[in-house]
Order: structure tokens, then sequence, then C-alpha cells
């Protein structure tokens, strides 16, 4: 019984240790495919669209020949096959993986870029967590501060509008939603936010008239004639302007004095 044992223990580690050095085997086998070889292999795989076959073709690369130029150049491909296949976790991962190891980089911008991108796919319906929102914005700006002149940048600031856009429109549903409950300090609170944090985008018409009806929700007739100034004299012909007025009563909405922008007149508001 204890000879059956012994010779079954014995097979058993005989079987390992082949196991083993056919892996061993493998892996100096694999090392002698030229590093070109495997990227090119790998660009084929992402050409085709098997992005995640690719990534671990880089990565193999990048295991059997570090330190070379091919696997620096497969890192960084690595983070557009992460980001192309819907990665978008494992592409900042691997963005930053690079960027700590390859500071001095021309592609330096390129792996910024990537990053902020990831963000940005992830960004959801603004009635939702805005956590991705805010990680994307900061990205984006990175890209714009720190590469001013790349066309990564120019990229950047139109993706930061519509950043700011979902922001902004994320403020305005929590807005409506305090001015439904009749919180209208709360309401206030964020239709004012917009307006100071968002100029650019399209919400401040509806953003100024919300506040008007706030005010007029609380008795403060002068602030929504002010306010409804502001409204008229940057959107004249819009809509809320009209329900602004109408809301007022018909009352002469005084004149504001020529200002640069809406900002000036209404930081003195506010």
């Amino acid at each position: 019984m204890n000879s059956r044992i012994y010779i079954t223990f014995f097979t058993l580690l005989l079987l390992g240790f082949s196991s083993c050095t056919s892996k061993k085997t493998q892996f100096i086998d694999e090392q002698k495919i030229p590093a070109e070889q495997i990227y090119e292999e790998a660009m084929e795989l992402l050409s085709s669209g098997k992005y995640g076959s690719a990534v671990l073709v880089f990565n193999k690369l990048d295991r059997l020949h570090p330190y070379s130029v091919w696997s620096t150049r497969a890192q960084l491909m690595s983070i557009f096959s992460h980001y192309k296949a819907g990665k978008y976790n494992d592409a900042v991962l691997a963005g930053e993986r690079y960027i700590q190891l390859h500071p001095a980089s021309p592609e330096v911008p390129y792996a910024y870029y990537l990053i902020a991108l990831s963000y940005y796919q992830r960004i959801s319906d603004f009635k939702r967590d805005q956590a991705a929102t805010e990680l994307a914005l900061e990205s984006l700006n990175q890209v714009i501060s720190r590469f001013p002149s790349s066309d990564y940048a120019a990229d950047a600031r139109l993706k930061v509008d519509l950043v700011y856009a979902n922001l902004a429109g994320s403020e305005m549903e929590i807005g409506r939603y305090y001015q439904g409950k009749e919180q209208f300090l709360a309401a206030i609170n964020r239709f004012s936010g917009v307006v100071k944090n968002y100029q650019t985008t399209s919400y401040v018409p509806e953003a100024l008239f919300r506040l008007v009806e706030s005010y007029i929700s609380l008795g403060l007739k002068q602030e929504a004639e002010k306010t409804a100034a502001v409204l008229g004299y940057n959107f004249p012909d819009s809509n809320w302007y009209k329900e602004a007025f109408s809301l007022i009563k018909g009352k002469p909405i005084t004149k504001v004095e020529k200002p640069s922008f809406f900002s000036r007149v209404y930081n003195k508001i506010f």
C-alpha cells in the first residue's frame, strides 16, 4: 500500500516537473519570436476589431521584450485597445502606467488624451451620479493645460463644453425638483450656480427664468425684476424672457446698464 502511494506521488511529481519544463521551453521559444512580428500580429487584431485579443498580444510583447522600443509601443497601443474595447477603467490604468514609465515620451499627450476620453465615455445621463463627469472634466482640462497647442487640446475643449452642459443639466434637474417641492431657497442656489458656472450652456435662459419664478414665489419682486432684466438684455428673443415678463405682470423691466456680459450684472445681483 505504501509503495503504491510512493509511486503515485513520484508520478505526480514527474508530471509537475514535466509541465514546468514545458512552460519554460514554450517561454524560451516565444522569446525567439521577433518583437516586431508580435507587434504586427497585435496591430492586425486591432485593425480587425478584435480589441481584447489585441490587448493580450500587446501584453505578451511587453512581457517577452521588456524595455525595448516595441514594448513601449505595445504599452501605448494597449491603452487604445482597452479604450476601443470599452474597457475604460483598464484604459485609464494602462494610461497612468504608461505616463509613469515614460514621462518624457513624445506620446505622453496621447496617453493623457486617451485617459480623458475614457472618463468622458463613462459619463452617464445627467440624472445619475456625476462623479464620472467630474473626473472627465478634470482630465480634459489637464490635457488642455498641459498641451494647449496640440490637436488633443482642441478636441478636449469641445468636449469640455459638452461636459459643462451635462453638469448644468444635472443642476437644472435638481433645481426643478426643489422648486416643485416649494423649497425655493434651495432651488435658487442651484439655478444661480448654473448661471455663474455654466454661462456658455443653453440652460442659462431657463435658469434665469426659474430664478424669476422662485423670487416671485418668495415675494422678492425687486430681485425678480432685476433677474428678468438680465434675461431680457442677454436673451431678448427668448421665450423664457417672454414668460418672465408676463410673470411680473407686464411691468416695465429695468434697463441694464451696458455690461460686458450678463455675468457682470448677475454678480451685482447675487
